[in-house]
């Protein structure tokens, strides 16, 4: 699927006129990934929204896969993190910080908690090499983080909750987040606190940014920061 059908489902959820959001038109190739050519960028985005979430988003194939984790990530091995899937979303939203209106969809306010790039580390039974895309299709994938806050090997694992086993119209497949390995993060182990966090970007906080909700902070044009 081209990035631009499986941004069809984003799209659909939102009113461009009325959010900031980025609208996920053709972008060029200079606002990829923040790192090296060829290296796919993540981001991980604080959320509040009708409940505080944070919103892990990897680039794959043109688009950010994204992940809603309840919790926040977590740099402590013996942390098992929630991560549900939601819509693919554009590359440009990975710039995205600021005030989603009361009433459109996810309402609320968003900082870059942190970003960077990230490189898979998937292999088979033989060892060899696993694409990306084909490790998530899989239901398993790992890959090191190389973001400011975020650094090591994390791994991506579905798994069927009971209601998916039994049938019920909640099917949507969820996933675990953790921490691969030994030892801990950058930022001390455990995950961080919402209200608290300052964003990778700008260094506000989320009451910051929603006290200054006039102030654009997402420019499709900017470099990297």
């Amino acid at each position: 699927m081209s990035g631009e059908d499986a941004l069809h489902t984003y799209r659909g959820k939102r009113h461009f006129k009325k959010t900031s959001e980025p609208s996920g038109e053709p972008v060029t190739a200079d606002e990829g990934g923040p790192g090296p050519a060829g290296e796919p960028s993540f981001v991980v985005q604080i959320h509040d929204a009708s409940t505080m979430h944070f919103d892990f988003r990897l680039e794959v194939d043109g688009v950010l896969k994204s992940w809603s984790v309840p919790k926040g990530p977590s740099t402590d091995p013996r942390d098992k993190r929630l991560a549900i899937p939601t819509e693919d979303h554009p590359l440009a939203y990975r710039h995205f910080e600021g005030v989603i209106p009361e009433g459109e969809y996810g309402g609320g306010t968003v900082i870059v908690w942190d970003h960077g790039t990230y490189r898979p580390t998937s292999h088979d039974k033989r060892n060899r090499p696993v694409p990306f895309d084909e490790a998530l299709e899989n239901g398993h994938a790992t890959f090191d983080l190389h973001g400011e806050k975020l650094r090591g090997r994390f791994a991506l694992t579905r798994f069927h909750g009971r209601e998916e086993k039994s049938g019920s119209s909640a099917r949507k497949p969820t996933w675990l987040l953790v921490r691969a390995g030994s030892g801990r993060g950058k930022s001390g182990g455990g995950s961080p606190d919402p209200r608290r966090a300052r964003s990778a970007r700008t260094g506000r906080t989320l009451r910051q940014v929603a006290e200054a909700p006039d102030s654009p902070t997402w420019d499709p044009n900017a470099g990297e920061q």
